[in-house]
C-alpha cells in the first residue's frame, strides 16, 4: 500500500493494488471517518449476520474523505496536499483502490468505457458545504 504525507506527516492520501489482497486487512486508521477493509474469499467463506446501529459520535467536525475503486479500465490520479501542491501522480488499473482522508485529488480517465466506484462519507450537504476548487 502506497500512503502520502503532508511535511507534517499528516496522511493525505493512499492507494490500495489489487495485487496487495489479502484474507483481511484494514485499510483505513480507527481515527479516520472513512473506513475500509479488503478482504479476499475463498469459496464458501462467510461472516455472522449483523447489522449497524444507530450511535451519537464524539465529534464536532467532519471531512468529507474519498474513496475510488476502479472496475473496468484505468485512471490517472493526481493528489495534492493540504497546500494545493501535487505531490504524486499514478495510475490506477481495474482493482485497484485511492483514498483520499484529506488534501486535494483528480482523476484523468485513461481508457474509453472506464468505470469506477466512488464513495464518500456523509450525509451530503451539497457542494457548497463539501468541496473547494482550486
Amino acid at each position: 500500500m502506497q500512503k502520502f504525507y503532508d511535511k507534517n506527516g499528516v496522511l493525505l492520501h493512499q492507494i490500495h493494488r489489487k495485487l496487495e489482497f489479502e484474507r483481511r486487512k484494514n485499510l483505513s486508521g480507527n481515527d479516520q471517518f472513512l473506513q475500509c477493509a479488503s478482504i479476499k474469499m475463498n469459496l464458501e467463506d462467510t461472516f455472522i449476520p449483523h447489522k449497524h446501529v444507530w450511535k451519537d459520535v464524539s465529534y464536532k467536525t467532519t471531512i468529507a474523505q474519498e474513496s475510488w475503486v476502479v472496475i473496468q479500465g484505468s485512471v490517472k490520479v493526481f493528489l495534492y496536499d493540504l497546500e494545493n501542491k501535487l505531490i504524486a501522480e499514478e495510475i490506477l488499473q481495474q482493482g485497484d483502490a485511492s483514498f483520499t482522508f484529506q488534501g486535494g485529488h483528480n482523476y484523468l480517465s485513461l481508457e474509453n468505457d472506464t468505470l469506477v466506484y466512488e464513495f464518500k462519507t456523509g450525509p451530503y450537504e451539497g457542494v457548497q458545504n463539501d468541496k473547494k476548487h482550486f
